[in-house]
C-alpha cells in the first residue's frame, strides 16, 4: 500500500485493489484565509485526479472539501464513498458539481472492492463538524491504515473492529476561531491559547495511545494564514496567542511524552510505502532541506508564501456579492432566521438572552427566546459579533446554512461575550436549514442521561459525558473534585453538576462516602 500526502488532511491512498483520493484541498478556503501548509499547489494534481478509483470527501468543511479543485481535476463518474449522515448537505454539493455515481456507505460497515476492505465511521453530533464527520479505514491485505482526520469517535472500540492499524493518521490542530478573534485582554488570550493548545495535544495523545498503531502521522492542520490582517496568527501566533500547533512540533511533544512510539512528518508529497509493519518513507515534492527550512524557518517561508500569493486572495474577494443596504439585509435574514428559531426550542432556551450582531451599519440583535430578529434597542447582550458586511451579503446570496464552514473560520470578525461560551448559539449558527434545525432539535430531545453511573475515584458519575456521550471510565479524569472529559476538555464541579465548560450540560454526580454509600446526587 502506498499512501501520498495532498496537504493538510489530503492523501492519496493506493493499494492491490484500487486508490483512494481523500480530502484533496488547494484553496484557498473560509473567504481566502486558509491555504495548505506548506504549500501544495506543485503535486501533480492532474495525474493524482486522473489515477483516483474513488473519491473521499470526509466531511463539508472547506479546508476538505474544495469544489473548484473538485471541478477541475477529478472525473465525474468516480465513485464517491459517501458517509452516512443524518442530513444529505454533502451529498447536494457534491451532486451539484456533477458526481451521481454516489456509494453510500453504512456507519461502521465494511465494504470490500476487488480485495480491499472500506469503512467509513461517520459521526452525527451538533458538535462534530458541520453536523457530521467521518473517517476512513482501508485494508488491502498487505497493509491496513486508518484515516481519522478531524473526527473524533467516542467508541473507538467499535471503530478499531476493523482491526489495529498498521498507519495511523490524525488531526493534530483543530480548526477554531477561539480565543483569537475574541474581545479579550492580551494576556487572556495568551493564556487561553496556551490552554487549547495543551488540550489539543492530550487529545491527539489520547487517542494516539488508544489506537496502538505501530506508525503515526500528524495531519489535518495547521493552515497559512496569508491575509495581511490574519497573518500573525500563524502557528502559535507573533505574540503567542494562537491555537496551531504544526506537524514538526507535535512530533516533538508526542516524542517528550511518549518516546516509544514511531512518528514521522507528513507533507504533500511524503510518500509512505507499506508492507505490513516494514514502512519506507520518501519525499517527492520537497527536498530534505527545504522541508527543515520550512520548519526552521517557518516565519521567513510564511512571508514569501504571503508576498507571492497575493492575487489568489484578490481573486477570492472578488467574487464576494455587492454588500447589502441594511434594511434589505435585516429583513433578509429575519425571513430566513425566525422560522427556523421557531422550531429551535431547546436552541432558544439553550442561548436564553440576545445575541447583538454588527454587520457593516447594521445593528441588529436576535431575541433568542422570543424568537426574533429585529435592529437593536440597546438591549443587554450576551454574545456580540462584528462581522463585514460582504461576508454576510455572500452567504445570504449563497444561502449558506452553516456560517461556522464561511464566515467563523474564515476569522475575519470579531466576537465577545458576557459569560461562558455557549454551544447552543454555535449550534444554531451552523444549523440554518430547517433540516439542520429538526435533526439537532431531535438529536438534543434523545440527550436525557438514562444510564447506568460509574465509580470514578471518590465518586460516583453518570457513565457518559453530557457534552458527546463518551464513556467518561474512559476519557474523565478528577481533581480536586472537577472531572475533565479528555475528548474535548470539558469540565464539571462534581459538588454541584454544574458543567464549568459552557451553560447547560449538567452532570448526574454524587460523593462516595465511607460507608460505601452514595451521598445526595448533584441535580443542577
Amino acid at each position: 500500500m502506498r499512501i501520498t500526502g495532498l496537504g493538510h488532511a489530503g492523501m492519496f491512498i493506493e493499494t492491490a485493489g484500487g486508490s483512494i483520493l481523500c480530502d484533496p484541498v488547494v484553496g484557498p478556503s473560509f473567504f481566502g484565509s486558509w491555504f495548505p501548509f506548506p504549500d501544495n499547489r506543485g503535486l501533480d494534481w492532474e495525474r493524482i485526479g486522473a489515477d483516483a478509483d474513488f473519491l473521499y470527501i470526509s466531511h463539508r468543511h472547506r479546508d476538505h472539501f474544495d469544489p473548484q479543485l473538485l471541478q477541475r481535476y477529478v472525473r465525474r463518474d468516480i465513485p464517491v464513498l459517501l458517509p452516512d449522515y443524518p442530513t444529505d448537505d454533502l451529498e447536494t454539493d457534491l451532486r451539484a458539481l456533477g458526481f451521481e455515481n454516489i456509494v453510500y456507505t453504512q456507519a461502521g460497515v465494511p465494504l470490500e472492492y476487488d480485495g480491499v476492505r472500506i469503512m467509513v465511521t461517520p459521526l452525527r453530533a451538533p458538535s462534530d463538524g458541520p453536523i457530521g464527520d467521518s473517517s476512513l479505514s482501508v485494508d488491502d491485505g498487505t497493509a491496513s491504515v486508518l484515516n481519522q482526520n478531524d473526527s473524533h469517535p467516542l467508541d473507538l472500540e467499535k471503530l478499531l473492529t476493523f482491526g489495529t492499524p498498521d498507519a495511523y493518521f490524525t488531526q493534530v490542530s483543530g480548526a477554531i476561531w477561539w480565543p483569537m478573534v475574541y474581545d479579550l485582554p492580551q494576556d487572556a488570550k495568551q493564556n487561553f491559547a496556551r490552554l487549547k493548545r495543551d488540550a489539543q495535544n492530550k487529545r491527539a495523545m489520547y487517542y494516539i495511545d488508544k489506537v496502538g498503531a505501530e506508525h503515526v502521522f500528524p495531519m489535518a492542520g495547521p493552515p497559512m494564514f496569508l491575509r495581511d490582517e490574519l497573518f500573525r496568527f500563524n502557528g502559535y501566533g507573533l505574540e503567542d496567542d494562537s491555537i496551531f500547533t504544526d506537524q514538526a512540533q507535535f512530533l516533538e511533544h508526542m516524542a517528550t511524552q511518549s518516546p516509544e512510539q514511531k512518528g514521522y512528518l507528513f507533507v504533500p508529497g511524503t510518500q509512505v510505502d507499506l508492507d505490513h509493519r516494514d514502512l519506507t518513507i520518501t519525499q517527492t515534492l520537497y527536498t530534505d532541506a527545504e522541508i527543515e527550512r520550512i520548519f526552521t524557518d517557518k516565519w521567513g517561508y510564511l512571508e514569501e508564501q504571503r508576498a507571492s500569493r497575493q492575487a489568489e486572495i484578490a481573486a477570492e474577494v472578488a467574487t464576494r456579492a455587492a454588500v447589502l443596504p441594511p434594511a434589505e439585509m435585516l429583513a433578509a435574514i429575519k425571513e430566513w432566521w425566525e422560522p427556523l428559531l421557531r422550531r429551535a426550542r431547546t436552541i432558544r432556551n439553550g442561548v436564553g438572552g440576545n445575541v447583538r450582531f454588527r454587520i457593516g451599519e447594521l445593528d441588529m440583535v436576535v431575541d433568542f427566546p422570543k424568537a426574533k430578529v429585529r435592529e437593536y434597542a440597546g438591549e443587554d447582550c450576551i454574545y456580540w459579533y462584528t462581522i463585514p458586511a460582504d461576508l454576510v451579503s455572500t452567504n445570504i446570496a449563497d444561502h449558506e446554512i452553516d456560517w461556522s464552514n464561511s464566515i467563523f473560520l474564515s476569522m475575519q470578525f470579531e466576537v465577545g461575550r458576557s459569560g461562558k461560551f455557549n454551544e447552543f448559539l454555535t449550534t444554531f449558527l451552523k444549523c440554518l436549514s430547517r433540516d439542520r434545525i429538526e435533526y439537532v432539535e431531535n438529536w438534543y430531545a434523545e440527550q436525557s442521561d438514562q444510564t447506568e453511573d460509574a465509580e470514578l475515584g471518590d465518586w460516583m458519575v453518570q457513565r457518559r459525558c453530557p457534552h458527546l456521550r463518551a464513556d467518561l471510565t474512559k476519557t474523565g479524569k478528577i481533581e480536586d473534585g472537577v472531572l475533565t472529559c479528555s475528548l474535548h476538555d470539558w469540565k464539571w464541579d462534581l459538588a454541584s453538576g454544574r458543567c464549568l465548560t459552557t451553560q447547560g450540560h449538567p452532570i448526574r454526580s454524587s460523593r462516595i462516602i465511607e460507608t460505601g454509600a452514595p451521598a445526595a446526587v448533584a441535580t443542577v
